[in-house]
């Protein structure tokens, strides 16, 4: 599985440098102007991942596969987006259809980049996003609740939505839907407020280290969990080097990861996802799953017919694998083990299936 992200904000707060930076191209326009992107642009990008490299030495494996991750860039919303305002509510359903929202915000003066505001306030701009979020999730609710279209709805649906219009109307937050209801209901309910969020702290060059006024509001109100510091201008410089050249610039500023990096563990981390491995002479593969994640259902990510003719899972960890030297020495040391249809697949498992046809 591949999971999807949307970058979402203001105009001119960052989201197409950002995409471009993420994405390593130049797919999204960036100008000095409100709405420059219209359309959605999507990329997909490989997840980077030093096991992976690790196990294909071992295996002496002719290529190498990564997992994959889709960064989707949405057009700018304004205020009164869900009542039309701006490019209206078509890009508020564009939201709909991702896994996790990144919520790119304006950290830094500029007298260059306009701001559609008057001043820079990062809760500010985040309450706008999140109110229209909100007011979008409201009508699709009262819609569906109607008497003509209620019918429509299976029942456990149906609690979801009435709960959710409580707590709009009470200004609850929907985030705490999850603790009633699983991954699988929340996203069939098309509620925008229940995906997982990411907050982006997009900053000048000086910033990057100890963020600044603006970064440290935020985080006092939003803390520090779900919000990163990253300078999109800088991404993109970063992405424009060779390795070598890449290493010594993140030295000189004081920068440990690139945004990429810090936004695919954030990811992972809040959408709950794991990674398997499969590796042999042909290829080393990185799989996504998600956590608690069955050995059967892990298998059927490479092709359903492995879920539904599982018989069992060869399985070692990636530390036994690594330390054993690869599949033989693991298998003389004890270290493989045959797990079967209960077993959870743990983050980092080296794992090849037996299965009927």
């Amino acid at each position: 599985m591949s999971f999807k992200c949307g970058i979402v904000g203001l105009p001119n707060v960052g989201k197409s440098t950002l995409f471009n930076a993420l994405t390593n191209s130049n797919k999204a326009q960036a100008a000095n102007f409100p709405f420059c992107t219209i359309d959605p642009n999507v990329g997909i990008v490989s997840v980077p991942d030093i096991r992976l490299n690790n196990l294909a030495k071992i295996s002496k494996s002719k290529k190498i596969i990564n997992t994959t991750i889709s960064f989707v860039d949405i057009a700018g919303l304004v205020k009164g987006a869900s009542k039309g305002e701006g490019l209206g509510n078509k890009f508020l359903s564009h939201i709909r259809e991702v896994d996790a929202v990144i919520h790119m915000i304006r950290c830094f003066d500029s007298e260059d980049i306009q701001n559609v505001n008057p001043t820079i306030d990062p809760i500010r701009d985040l309450e706008i996003i999140e109110t229209e979020m909100m007011l979008a999730d409201l009508e699709s609710i009262q819609k569906r609740l109607e008497k003509n279209n209620k019918k429509n709805i299976d029942e456990e649906q149906l609690k979801i939505l009435e709960i959710a219009l409580d707590y709009i109307n009470n200004d609850k937050d929907l985030a705490i839907l999850k603790n009633q209801f699983n991954k699988k209901q929340l996203n069939q309910s098309g509620l925008l407020n229940v995906k997982p969020k990411i907050f982006v702290c997009n900053v000048d060059e000086q910033s990057i280290k100890d963020g600044n006024k603006y970064t440290k509001e935020f985080i006092s109100k939003y803390g520090e969990e779900n919000t990163l510091i990253v300078s999109a201008d800088i991404e993109n410089q970063i992405n424009e080097l060779e390795n070598d050249e890449k290493k010594k610039y993140m030295e000189m500023i004081c920068l440990k990861e690139t945004g990429l990096n810090l936004l695919i563990q954030k990811g992972y981390k809040i959408l709950d996802l794991n990674t398997y491995f499969t590796s042999g002479p042909e290829e080393t593969r990185a799989w996504t799953i998600e956590k608690n994640c069955t050995a059967p259902k892990a298998a059927g990510e490479i092709h359903s017919d492995f879920e539904k003719g599982f018989i069992k899972a060869e399985t070692v960890s990636y530390k036994d694998f690594i330390t054993n030297d690869g599949w033989v020495n693991s298998k003389t040391n004890g270290k493989i083990r045959l797990e079967g249809k209960d077993y959870v697949v743990k983050d980092g498992d080296i794992l090849n299936f037996r299965f009927n046809t």
